[in-house]
């Protein structure tokens, strides 16, 4: 609301224009900007090329929680005042999602050591609002009324940003009335603020666990023993039995409200007698409690290590359920508790059968992780590859969700990945704040232009 990024993103995670008017790919590596021309910084100064590489230059000097947005930057290239080239030391698929890091005025804080300057308490920006005061427990933001977005007319005239030493203080300050919106993955809200004089709404969070299915390992290398172990894991249970219900399950890496994967369902669901079904039409059969297959005169029990963070007690106990619902379907599971660096390792070079994982989501639609080259379950598919070559070198909205329908499909179908759950991230407002409140865990304020008291 005070500073703005090159490009934003939507309520349905999809980037969006902001300080950048357009963008292209124009190599693997390179990206052309062409910034908006009638922005101006709240001092009065124009916002030009020069800007945007002064700010990156400084992110790449410094520790921010945005230097990973720049850490692949080679160089940029001022192509004229409102024109940028920006260069990577590599092919970054959909590189424009990382180019929402807030954009600092050169002008201001050149020469200037911006962890320290006394310049922070009355930052310049170009964004909706402008910092009027700062003091040691609040700051206020008024109005920018030079805001270069003429299509939106601000209704709060005046926010104040209250500063708390302690989560409790700004609880109780919520619960009183003194606080109208906070932003929390606290899944224990309602034990801190009760349930009366405010709303909420519950979103599925970025934090998404899953289980990796090492493709290299002779029982996981065959489709039905991959199906048959996610047709046995009953996720509901997990979300109810070990988090109250406080998480939501999830059937695909971007399925948290990504444009590119609404209203699908990736997940092959829970079917005890479908997973018995699919194991005796491949020729295995349940004998003594467990399920067996005689190859080359030889008989192999199917039975799997499970490798989990000795550390994460949550963890451990998903890793005890998954263990019990799949013994009961016949299939022996023992679990690996590691250390993080022997967790770290085994990953690494792929020494493990099913991994239980953790991992906090991008709002880019790049599932490299997952289905790229070198991935965590060593998977490979001709098509797949395809596919998101061809994704990561377009732009035409359609035939992204086209693509990206038809790998969520594959994923449903060749199970590489069991995905089981995501966390819960929770926007809680005040009752007298009116207006569209549809946030997401990128941003909380959209639409707030039309929000009033």
């Amino acid at each position: 609301m005070i500073y703005e990024p090159l490009v934003t993103i939507t309520a349905d995670y999809k980037a969006e224009p902001c300080l950048a008017k357009e963008w292209a790919k124009q190599s693997d590596n390179s990206y052309l900007i062409k910034l908006r021309e009638n922005v101006k910084w709240t001092e009065g100064q124009r916002f030009t090329a020069e800007d945007v590489r002064f700010t990156i230059d400084r992110l790449k000097e410094i520790s921010s929680i945005y230097s990973y947005n720049v850490q692949h930057v080679t160089s940029i290239d001022i192509i004229d005042d409102y024109t940028v080239k920006i260069n990577l030391d590599g092919e970054i698929p959909f590189y424009e999602y990382q180019l929402t890091f807030p954009i600092l005025s050169k002008d201001y804080y050149e020469n200037e050591d911006f962890v320290n300057t006394s310049k922070n308490s009355s930052p310049v920006g170009t964004g909706r609002y402008k910092i009027e005061d700062v003091q040691p427990s609040y700051l206020t933001l008024e109005k920018n009324e030079s805001w270069w977005n003429k299509e939106k007319t601000l209704t709060i005239e005046k926010i104040t940003v209250n500063l708390y030493s302690s989560i409790g203080e700004l609880y109780n300050s919520f619960k009183i009335g003194n606080i109208d919106l906070i932003a929390t993955t606290n899944d224990n809200l309602q034990e801190y603020i009760g349930t009366i004089g405010y709303s909420s709404k519950e979103l599925k969070g970025r934090e998404h666990t899953f289980l990796a299915l090492n493709m290299q390992n002779n029982f996981l290398a065959r489709q039905e023993v991959r199906k048959a172990i996610s047709y046995s894991i009953d996720k509901e249970n997990i979300v109810s039995s070990i988090f109250n219900n406080k998480c939501f399950t999830s059937s695909f890496p971007l399925d948290y409200g990504n444009w590119l994967s609404q209203g699908q369902d990736a997940s092959s669901g829970y079917n005890l007698e479908q997973a018995k079904q699919i194991l005796v039409d491949n020729g295995w059969t349940y004998r003594s409690g467990s399920w067996q297959k005689t190859e080359n005169y030889k008989t192999q029990k199917l039975g799997l290590n499970l490798l989990v963070r000795a550390s994460d007690s949550s963890k451990i106990a998903v890793a005890e359920n998954i263990k019990q619902q799949l013994a009961n379907q016949g299939i022996g599971i023992n679990i690996v508790q590691a250390t993080d660096e022997q967790y770290n390792n085994n990953i690494n070079t792929k020494n493990y059968d099913i991994a239980l994982c953790s991992m906090t989501l991008s709002p880019s639609p790049n599932i490299d992780t997952y289905l790229g080259n070198g991935n965590i379950a060593g998977y490979n598919n001709e098509e797949v590859t395809n596919i998101m070559n061809e994704a990561k070198n377009t732009t035409d909205e359609n035939i992204l969700k086209e693509k990206y329908a038809r790998l969520a499909e594959i994923y449903k179908t060749d199970i590489p990945y069991i995905s089981l759950y995501n966390n819960k991230y929770i926007v809680a407002y005040n009752s007298g704040l009116v207006g569209e409140i549809t946030p997401n865990w990128f941003y909380q304020f959209y639409g707030i232009e039309e929000w009033y008291k």
